[in-house]
């Protein structure tokens, strides 16, 4: 099969994935058989990505260490590695900024669907963005962009809400997840994806526990209580969607991995009509 197909491929599980997380995001914000207040927006992001960054982790030793023993040379690993951790960190910064802003956009409208669509407006804006840094999409790129974006309209969004703070929130989560896929983009082909995966998830997750700790009060049993959904996003949505995201962008440039993604708000109203 070709590679570029391959490649494609793993991006469409992870739009997949990450379409049916919305649900789950949804509901482990929103459960507590305690009657307690639901979990936390911060609370539940650093949980879901340090579950996700300790699954990913054994796999990544593992292969970081073929790796090390391949014909490579001290100085080519440590120059990768250091380029990784860089990476990592960037990546983990602009993660957090941009899950945060999407669970408290959850939240706030309580619909999935809805937050899919907004979420997806990266569609247009990767595009639009990447032509600023010499990734001129060709004209059918862009037709397609468009056409998604106005598809996942009418699919998902179309539900007669106005348009509140909630809207807004997802809104910034769309910029950046537009910034995040270009860092990744930028960073693809220098790394060791394993690696920058989880180094960005710890940072994602550190960052999202320490604004946890200021901002909001978490119990076991709000915890327990949003175990599946937790347990879902943590392994799934986060350990191997987003390392799939990362190796599968070092052979499909933005733009496409932008359309390929928009997937992702069919999946979430799909799930959102099946389960919600």
């Amino acid at each position: 099969m070709n590679k570029n197909i391959v490649y494609s491929l793993m991006l469409v599980v992870t739009a997949v994935i990450w379409g049916s997380a919305f649900v789950a995001q949804l509901l482990g914000t929103a459960s507590n058989t305690a009657g307690e207040a639901p979990l936390g927006s911060f609370a539940f992001t650093a949980v879901r990505f340090l579950i996700g960054a300790a699954a990913l982790l054994p796999v990544a030793v593992f292969f970081r260490k073929k790796r090390v023993n391949a014909d490579r040379s001290a100085e080519v690993v440590k120059k990768e590695t250091k380029t990784t951790l860089k990476a990592g960190v960037i990546c983990g910064f602009v993660l957090y900024v941009a899950s945060v802003s999407q669970q408290f956009g959850i939240v706030l409208t309580n619909s999935a669907g809805k937050a899919g669509f907004i979420t997806g407006l990266y569609i247009v804006l990767v595009p639009v963005a990447g032509s600023f840094f010499g990734r001129r999409p060709g004209f059918l790129t862009w037709v397609g962009a468009v056409s998604s974006c106005a598809g996942l309209y009418f699919l998902s969004a179309n539900d007669g809400g106005g348009f509140g703070l909630g809207d807004i929130v997802l809104i910034i989560g769309a910029f950046m997840w537009t910034t995040h896929i270009l860092v990744v983009d930028k960073y693809s082909s220098r790394i060791d994806s394993l690696f920058m995966s989880v180094t960005q998830f710890v940072v994602c997750g550190v960052l999202s526990g320490v604004s946890a700790l200021f901002f909001e009060k978490t119990t076991w049993s709000m915890l327990t209580s949003a175990a599946g959904p937790i347990l879902y996003c943590g392994v799934l949505s986060v350990g191997l969607a987003y390392t799939l995201q990362v190796v599968g962008q070092k052979h499909v440039e933005p733009a496409k991995a932008a359309i390929i993604f928009s997937l992702e708000a069919v999946f979430s109203a799909i799930t959102a009509y099946i389960v919600v």
